[in-house]
């Protein structure tokens, strides 16, 4: 099962979470896609990085 990185609900249908990809566009992910759980994330000038407990860590930058 898959969740969104935006929201932390499940993404059963695509298009379901259209304004979750829209502000994903903009922001970085708040729950990881593959646990559900909040991530904790850092912002800086160059980008952002996001680190799950069981997944490890995201990075834009």
């Amino acid at each position: 099962m898959e969740y969104c990185a935006h929201c932390g609900e499940e993404t059963r249908e695509a298009g379901g979470h259209a304004a979750c990809g829209a502000a994903l566009q903009m922001e970085p992910p708040r729950f990881c896609g593959h646990c559900r759980r909040r991530m904790v994330v850092q912002v800086t000038p160059r980008g952002w990085t996001a680190r799950c407990v069981e997944h490890g860590l995201l990075t834009n930058a």
